[in-house]
């Protein structure tokens, strides 16, 4: 699996890594009982701190998408993928909702804002 930081993104980078290791678990592209790699491997690998991996890896385990198992590392658990879903949209339809403002500040109608959606879901495929 591959994480993407965007440095200069809105959102914090262990919340980056964070989202991106749940949509992977949503996904199936991480299976239960998967091991990640480990705090130091990922921090080396994404280029950031030891500290912000730590940070996404305990929200993970909050959560209870991944576990910690001592002298081993972390791995992903066995998880209600409809519960996750529903958060994950819940996360989508709030940052949907600050995109749309700000689109509605810069005075696009809607016809533009569904026009600029379309070529953005296409150019993602």
């Amino acid at each position: 699996m591959k994480i993407i930081i965007q440095p200069q993104g809105t959102l914090a980078i262990y919340e980056q890594i964070v989202n991106q290791l749940k949509d992977a678990i949503v996904t199936h592209e991480l299976k239960a009982g998967e091991a990640l790699p480990s705090i130091r491997a990922l921090a080396g690998e994404l280029q950031v701190s030891v500290i912000t991996t730590k940070r996404a890896y305990e929200e993970l385990e909050k959560e209870g998408l991944i576990r910690s198992v001592a002298g081993k590392g972390f791995y992903v658990c066995e998880y209600n993928t409809d519960y996750l879903r529903e958060k994950q949209l819940m996360m989508l339809e709030e940052r949907l909702s600050e995109w749309m403002m700000g689109a509605k500040s810069a005075g696009l109608s809607k016809e533009e804002i569904l026009e600029m959606v379309e070529a953005l879901y296409e150019n993602n495929r």
